[in-house]
């Protein structure tokens, strides 16, 4: 995992559409200086409006440090993000972003199998660039509503031919993840909640690390292991919290005036990861692996909560 915590006020150099319902944004320093560094995988906290931000994966060439890509899907049953850049974001506009942050890192492998949902095109794209330019043999399954909503799917298939497979859905061309064979691979995915819970069952079998996922959306809330109030040592700070039931770790941390950075409150972003010093977490978040869950080194404190009467936080 890769962090940045840069804030950048940035300007919209371009502004078009990409697909239907998806608005491709290019950003630029106003002075013209480099951005900072990012790799595949990595995305920006984009300030919609003061107390609203949301999250966007770079899309663009990661040696290009002269602008940043992002696609906005609009979601008219979101909560108004995407609408707003959507209706009020133009060539000109001024944007505050954060980042970049990478938690959905391109690891070294033999061979890449992505798998692409709608707008999950979007961190993959500098993935399959990495891997073209690197020499590593790669394929990907990039499915859809229909191709006129399919960001980027004309460009994909024209530069890279039979490796792409597309799965229309009006076309008759639904992916099926279940007859997905990795042979060896390692599988990278971003797409819809249904088709990542899909793929992590059909991953059963497969290799541990063999499946990498980055998730639109949080997983379904499940009951907590622990459902009574506990204690959070604050080590760095010098003090203990009590957390109750209906509040969170970062709320009740925000509350004693302690500095804890946060993105989304959602657990799906990772800016809240937070150092666990002792005690067994609850993770409850959609950043961390179950291999990293299980090592119970790193919390999402927007989220996850305690497993046992008393947690020791870095922090």
């Amino acid at each position: 995992m890769s962090v940045s915590l840069a804030q950048l006020d940035l300007v919209v150099a371009e502004a078009r559409q990409v697909a239907e319902g998806v608005l491709l944004l290019e950003l630029v320093s106003p002075s013209g200086a480099n951005l900072p560094a990012w790799t595949p995988g990595a995305h920006l906290d984009v300030v919609v409006r003061p107390g609203v931000e949301r999250q966007y994966s770079l899309c663009g060439d990661p040696s290009d440090r002269s602008r940043y890509r992002i696609a906005v899907l609009r979601e008219p049953d979101g909560r108004g993000g995407s609408a707003h850049l959507h209706d009020h974001v133009h060539a000109g506009s001024a944007l505050r972003v954060k980042g970049p942050l990478n938690h959905f890192e391109l690891e070294p492998a033999p061979a890449y199998r992505f798998v692409a949902g709608g707008i999950g095109i979007t961190p993959i794209l500098p993935m399959i660039a990495a891997a073209d330019a690197a020499g590593v043999p790669w394929t990907l399954d990039y499915a859809g509503r229909s191709r006129a909503t399919m960001a980027f799917v004309d460009e994909l298939v024209e530069a890279y031919g039979s490796r792409v497979t597309v799965h229309a859905a009006d076309e008759g061309g639904r992916l099926d993840v279940t007859a997905l064979d990795p042979s060896g691979a390692q599988v990278y995915s971003c797409g819809p909640a249904r088709m990542i819970e899909a793929l992590e069952a059909r991953a059963a079998g497969w290799p541990r690390h063999t499946l990498h996922v980055e998730r639109f959306e949080a997983r379904a809330v499940t009951e907590p292991v622990y459902h009574e109030a506990f204690e959070v040592e604050l080590e760095l700070s010098g003090i203990t919290v009590t957390v109750p039931p209906e509040k969170s770790i970062l709320d009740v941390v925000e509350e004693q005036g302690v500095f804890a950075l946060w993105s989304c409150r959602e657990g799906t972003c990772g800016t809240c990861e937070t150092p666990v010093v002792e005690g067994e977490v609850d993770h409850r978040d959609s950043v961390l692996t179950p291999e990293e869950q299980e090592a119970n080194e790193v919390m999402m404190i927007c989220v996850s909560r305690s497993a046992c009467p008393r947690l020791v936080l870095e922090l």
